[in-house]
């Protein structure tokens, strides 16, 4: 991966090839607004020039002008233009920079989303949730800032610079060198100050991420806080985290407050030397008045915007801290990639193959041991076993959400590493044991699974999965918000409009994993025979610790230790009076399996 501490604006430019042309146009605005910006003192040294020698002034040598009044009605004119190409390109950079801005702030966010969206689920159990909506959200505005404001001041900083110094040398080189001695002062300081805060402001937008985390997990716990009555300790976890990042600012602070005093001084030495070496030369005979007076007033354009360089370069360098943390994000590594085959399956070519398959999480204990299964078209298989003994993680290799160590898993004949992600998980509707409804309507949530889907379609899901009755008694039935994370509903209520997303859904296969468990009997018991009706034509899998849920599966496997110990139908297996037997009468309850 690239060192990402060279992250700077020269990967910006390579990496906007998109905005290169507004980026060049942005910038020649810029320094055409600071060249007609840096005109008017001209005028006036030769308004200066027109008083003092009248009818002999340096701007009858180049027009056709003679009288001290005539001289004076052309610099008005030439006022007057300046002027207004000044404020027209001042217009120009403003709405480009600005435009460009929101243009990399919106470009940057999509990526990185888009990023994080293709990065597997491995990474996100190393990863703060808050972190990352730090570096989407916080660290993109910090970039956006600088453009917005920033880049136009660099560069006409830069611009002065050029423009006053060739004006200077041309009228005295002398009194040029002088004045421009701050300056490479000036410069080093910059880069001093650059190392300095350069680290200072990572560790700024480190601390920040620590503290959206904290009121992320906080936020979407906040039930978990109050039952165990931590409101106070959380707070007390916020004040420390807030205080450890008002330190670093604190740090940042006190480094970027420092450069521009200290500049102001470097600034004065070089006005100071400008109005007495100038005017000893006027003095002498060997500067005009004019001339004299051009120097004087660009002094001052030119050492006094240095003195904002501090403020410049304090927005520059949190800004390039935010861009390290953004492209460090957009470089992670994609360990689950898409393959290029696109798939798509009837029912009865539904066959699952997974041949010697091994995985564990993170170099932990292996989950799945040398596995070797075959599940048919059309096929309802069930997994069964003790917590932690694979059932979740196989759903979660077929649909690729993680790779195995070792084997393969084929559907249809196609190696699923092949195959395009999208298109292989279109093969699947799924529920997870962790139901997940998002913000918005339950009609949203519901067409989640099929967003083209008609109204008849969306209310018939709706109806398999026994919650329509219950959505239309809502205040405003399917148009009822659910709450973040569907707080204002039941489990049972959150686990059937997630059931009827995956109905909806309608795909080849069928993946429930403990798809009722925060469903009463009855009700799941009227969802199974719904279930059956909806899936007797499809390939069908399910993860089950209420073994009532899987009485009508063709096959029912039994893992432990991520092995299959016994396999077969409900009846044959209880015949056995082997290892699911067991399971079934624990605890002398038939019903629910621990």
């Amino acid at each position: 991966m690239q060192n990402i501490k060279k992250v700077g604006l020269g990967r910006l430019w390579v990496h906007l090839k998109s905005e290169r042309k507004d980026i060049v146009m942005a910038t020649a605005y810029s320094i055409l607004n600071k060249i007609f910006d840096l005109a008017p003192p001209l005028l006036i040294g030769l308004s200066v020039d027109i008083v003092v020698k009248k009818e002999s002034s340096i701007l009858t040598k180049y027009f056709p002008v003679q009288t001290v009044m005539e001289q004076l009605w052309l610099v008005s004119i030439l006022t007057l233009v300046i002027w207004v190409l000044e404020s027209f390109f001042e217009f120009l950079l403003k709405v480009r920079w600005r435009n460009l801005a929101q243009k990399v702030q919106h470009l940057l966010r999509m990526e990185a989303f888009s990023h994080v969206q293709n990065l597997e689920l491995a990474y996100f159990e190393d990863k703060s949730t808050g972190n990352l909506i730090s570096i989407i959200n916080d660290d993109v505005n910090q970039l956006e800032r600088f453009l917005n404001n920033g880049a136009n001041s660099l560069l006409q900083v830069m611009t002065t610079v050029i423009v006053i110094g060739a004006i200077f040398f041309s009228i005295s080189p002398l009194v040029a060198t002088f004045s421009f001695l701050p300056i490479p002062l000036i410069l080093w300081g910059s880069f001093y100050f650059q190392k300095k805060i350069e680290p200072l402001y990572g560790d700024v937008r480190k601390e920040v991420g620590i503290l959206s985390s904290i009121l992320t997990n906080n936020l979407s716990g906040i039930a978990t806080v109050k039952s165990y009555v931590a409101e106070k300790f959380e707070i007390e976890r916020l004040r420390d985290q807030s205080h450890n990042y008002a330190v670093a600012n604190a740090k940042a602070i006190t480094v970027s407050s420092s450069y521009s005093p200290l500049i102001r001084m470097v600034v004065l030495c070089g006005f100071i030397a400008t109005t007495l070496l100038g005017g000893w030369l006027v003095e002498k005979g060997t500067l005009e008045v004019g001339s004299y007076s051009v120097l004087i007033f660009m002094t001052q354009r030119l050492l006094w915007p240095l003195t904002s360089l501090a403020e410049t370069f304090d927005l520059f360098q949190r800004s390039m801290a935010s861009t390290r943390r953004i492209f460090s994000l957009i470089d992670t590594p994609l360990r689950v990639v898409s393959g290029k085959k696109s798939i798509s399956l009837r029912s009865d070519e539904t066959i699952i193959e997974l041949k010697d398959l091994s995985f564990s999480y993170n170099e932990g204990p292996r989950i799945i041991k040398n596995l070797d299964l075959t599940i048919n078209p059309k096929e309802t298989v069930a997994f069964v076993g003790a917590t932690g003994s694979g059932k979740s993680t196989l759903t979660k290799l077929l649909l690729r959400f993680y790779d195995p160590e070792k084997g393969s898993i084929t559907i249809g004949g196609e190696e699923i590493k092949t195959l395009e992600l999208g298109s292989l998980r279109n093969l699947f509707s799924y529920v997870g044991q962790d139901t997940y409804l998002f913000h918005g309507t339950v009609r949203e949530n519901i067409l989640y699974g099929k967003p083209s889907a008609s109204e008849e379609e969306m209310i018939e899901a709706a109806k398999h999965a026994y919650i329509h009755d219950f959505i239309v008694s809502l205040p405003k039935g399917y148009d009822t918000l659910v709450g973040e994370r569907g707080q204002k509903l039941s489990g049972g209520q959150r686990q059937r409009i997630s059931l009827a997303r995956a109905i909806l859904k309608d795909a080849p296969i069928f993946i429930f994993d403990e798809a009722t468990s925060a469903i009463d009997n009855e009700t799941e018991a009227a969802i199974a025979r719904s279930l059956a009706d909806i899936t007797k034509n499809r390939t069908t899998i399910m993860i089950a610790h209420r073994l009532s849920t899987v009485l009508g599966a063709d096959r029912i496997f039994v893992l432990k230790e991520g092995i299959i110990i016994e396999s077969g139908a409900h009846s044959d297996l209880m015949e056995r009076k082997g290892a699911y037997y067991d399971l079934w009468n624990v605890k002398g309850d038939p019903i629910v399996l621990n």
